[in-house]
């Protein structure tokens, strides 16, 4: 077919044919520029000693020893501005607003499948496959599953109100469990299944902070009305966004790349 595949994966079989697709569609995230200038923002204000209330270089300077554009300069300041990094101030610069530690100092160190997969990498995981599946999802569910979706909501609701995160923690695995399982894609079910363990850990960093816990919730209910509509772009929408939000809350940011 004309495709140089990774891994000696050379023949169009469907679970090759897939693995190509999660390599390449993983490949496009990971090598994200905006990403790639936040990680080294993040780097140069812990190495350098940036503290709170220190202004960093101008967004020229940045842009120029990043070897960035200030297109993607301007969304890696954007992320690192929502997790409460920096704090751009048009007309005076950007500013620290809290410390960096670098990876194996953060609230991600006690990961347990580092072996396997960093955190970040299975967020930009989850916002590959889950928005796709919840597209397919509103277009293909039935009543039931339907349903099952809302029970699933309304059970959240209560377990973060009585401050049980490790419940809540399941629920949320299941709610994207059911969604996967309701796009009617085997192999990207199967996916989940395999690696069962890693998602539910990621299912649980979020809720490092219970302050925020209820955003979670609250964002299952906005893909639960997309898909009780039926309309497909606003659930793959909305279930990226929830991705994103739940990786801001754990306190990793990535920038995904731009829809084509």
């Amino acid at each position: 077919m004309g495709h140089d595949l990774p891994g000696g994966l050379n023949s169009f079989t469907t679970d090759r044919t897939l693995a190509w697709l999660v390599w390449k569609t993983m490949n496009s995230i990971s090598r994200a520029v905006p990403e790639v200038a936040l990680q080294a923002i993040r780097k140069l204000i812990a190495e350098q000693g940036f503290g709170p209330g220190d202004v960093l270089p101008s967004q020229r300077d940045l842009s120029v020893q990043l070897g960035v554009s200030r297109a993607s300069l301007r969304e890696a300041l954007s992320s690192l501005s929502a997790l409460g990094v920096i704090s751009v101030q048009p007309g005076k610069g950007v500013f620290v607003q809290s410390p960096v530690e670098l990876p194996g100092g953060d609230s991600t160190a006690r990961w347990p499948f580092a072996a396997q997969a960093s955190p970040l990498d299975i967020f930009q995981l989850r916002y590959a496959l889950e928005g796709f599946a919840a597209g397919l999802a509103a277009l293909m569910l039935s009543t039931d599953e339907l349903d099952a979706l809302e029970d699933n909501v309304a059970a959240m609701r209560n377990e973060l109100r009585a401050g049980d995160f490790e419940a809540a923690a399941r629920l949320d695995f299941d709610f994207h469990r059911r969604i996967l399982l309701a796009s009617g894609n085997q192999a990207m079910l199967n996916i989940l299944t395999a690696s069962a363990e890693i998602f539910l850990e990621s299912q649980k960093l979020p809720f490092i902070r219970a302050e925020r816990a209820m955003e979670t919730w609250q964002e299952h209910r906005k893909i639960l009305r997309a898909l009780a509509r039926r309309a497909s772009g606003a659930a793959q929408k909305a279930m990226c966004e929830h991705v994103r939000n739940a990786a801001l809350r754990t306190g990793i940011g990535f920038v995904a790349p731009a829809s084509s």
